[in-house]
């Protein structure tokens, strides 16, 4: 539950406050001096502080400097008269969260405390990166895999996080693109220092520029206020740019100087901010084919990838699909309320069965729904919303390897597929593609999984992962006749 500390000395607006924000979504702490607030900053320790700019033993700042001093992580929204706000804009330029108007808008206090929870925990809740799910704190969010590239990716935040290094991960969505990044900020040296994310892809693209760089009064219709942009107001920690493939044009060129030179103008404005920040960028796209298209400028993307890392997609990690499903499923179990004694091996086929394009998000999402649908004790199949592996036509040829060499139509399968709504194309092509792979290297190895696997590029442990994912039996994959034309 986030704990909110208001420091304000108006009892109308504590009674609302504290009306608005209370258990069990919020833990409200209210103080009605700058003095006060200070202590109870200290010992109540809040995720995020909601602060009138007049006190009666305060001026100025000083109440918002001081709070900086003690944690200059704590996310702090301002609330202010009419006549003060260029005096909360100098308090964004320091690092205020935002700031409000009196009389508080309600959606948009509510937007703003939500808003600046998350990112209270973005830089708080640690990203713990194990080989397993053992002695994972309940307070931490882990990376669990002990797969290759996982461990790859490990030692490569170990690499970078201590420089001031831009890095660029890359991943499908689902992957823990964000919790490598949270990785990235807590181990380096800016990690006392904020740490804001940014999704590029969920902001509209005639705001994305304000956003980050900010804008003088008037710069636009409706822009009757100066903005402070991320870029300044991050000033000494860290930033991460979500979806930074989704950028338009001019806000490239800006950010292309920002890695270049530290320095940028508001939107609408002529004086030059120079900033600090380090960057973290991330994608679910191939950028490199982005410049080629033209939908990317090349010396961005140079400039963005001093040092990436890869992350696997879970389809290629068989290996560590159990220890996920045993992490989540004991973590959600603690959330809910839940005994979960077992989980048979009928549901963990199922679960190596499906090729999860959603990814590990995707995997919590359906070890929640399912335990929240069980009864009892142990999590059957039947609770999990994931389609059955489909079977193959008669007459398509899908049954038939050197068949489905030889003679199966891939454009007529997919149109028929797709004439008829399918909403798991993705999964049915790519389980019957690798079906049909490990099949004929079996029979190439004559059952040999050493080889075969070696001949794959992957390990003998994921290699029989994916053979009971698939139903592939061994004897079965030895005893099919190769095609005599072979």
């Amino acid at each position: 539950m986030p704990k909110l500390l208001l420091i304000d000395d108006e009892p109308v607006i504590q009674h609302a406050f504290r009306k608005a924000f209370h258990p069990p979504e919020y833990e409200t702490v209210v103080a009605r001096t700058a003095a006060e607030g200070l202590a109870k900053f200290r010992t109540e320790k809040p995720d995020a502080v909601i602060l009138d700019m007049h006190l009666p033993d305060a001026e100025r700042l000083q109440t918002f400097d001081r709070i900086k001093q003690l944690d200059a992580r704590t996310p702090i929204i301002l609330i202010t008269g009419h006549g003060t706000t260029e005096l909360a804009i100098e308090a964004m330029k320091r690092g205020a969260f935002d700031y409000l108007l009196k009389p508080l808008p309600y959606d948009e206090l509510l937007k703003l405390v939500q808003q600046a929870c998350a990112s209270s925990r973005l830089m708080r809740v640690p990203a713990v990166m194990a080989a397993g799910n053992a002695n994972v704190p309940d307070t931490s969010d882990a990376l669990i895999g002990r797969s290759p590239a996982m461990q790859t990716a490990y030692k490569q935040v170990g690499r970078v996080a201590g420089t001031d290094a831009t890095v660029l991960l890359l991943g499908e969505t689902g992957t823990g693109k964000e919790l490598i990044a949270r990785a990235v900020y807590q181990h380096s040296k800016r990690a006392d220092k904020p740490f804001l994310a940014i999704n590029c892809g969920a902001i509209p693209e005639n705001l994305i520029e304000s956003e980050l760089f900010g804008h003088e009064r008037g710069a636009f219709t409706g822009a009757d206020q100066k903005r402070i942009g991320k870029f300044e107001q991050c000033h000494g920690g860290t930033l991460f740019l979500d979806e930074v493939g989704e950028l338009p044009p001019l806000a490239q060129v800006k950010l292309l100087r920002v890695l270049q030179e530290q320095k940028f103008e508001r939107v609408g404005g002529n004086e030059t901010v120079t900033t600090d920040v380090r960057l973290i960028a991330a994608t679910n796209s191939d950028l490199a084919e982005a410049v080629e298209r033209g939908t990317l400028r090349s010396d961005l993307f140079f400039r963005l990838n001093v040092f990436s890392i890869s992350l696997p997609p879970l389809r290629e990690r068989p290996d560590d699909l159990d220890l996920l499903i045993d992490h989540f499923a004991a973590r959600f179990a603690r959330e809910y309320g839940k005994e979960v004694s077992n989980i048979p091996e009928e549901t963990r086929a199922a679960l190596h069965a499906y090729s999860w394009p959603g990814n590990v998000r995707e995997l919590q999402s359906v070890l929640k729904q399912g335990l929240l649908q069980m009864s009892g004790t142990v999590l059957l199949r039947d609770y999990l919303s994931i389609p059955k592996p489909k079977e193959p036509k008669p007459g398509s040829n899908q049954g038939s390897p050197a068949g489905a060499r030889s003679a199966f139509d891939w454009d007529a399968y997919v149109a028929e597929r797709f004439d008829a709504g399918s909403r798991d194309l993705y999964a049915d092509c790519l389980a019957f593609m690798e079906r049909q792979l490990f099949t004929r290297v079996l029979q190439r190895t004559t059952g040999n999984q050493v080889k075969a696997a070696e001949a794959l590029g992957i390990t003998r442990g994921t290699l029989r992962a994916k053979l009971k994912a698939l139903g592939i039996t061994v004897e079965k994959a030895v005893c099919e006749e190769v095609d005599p034309s072979e």
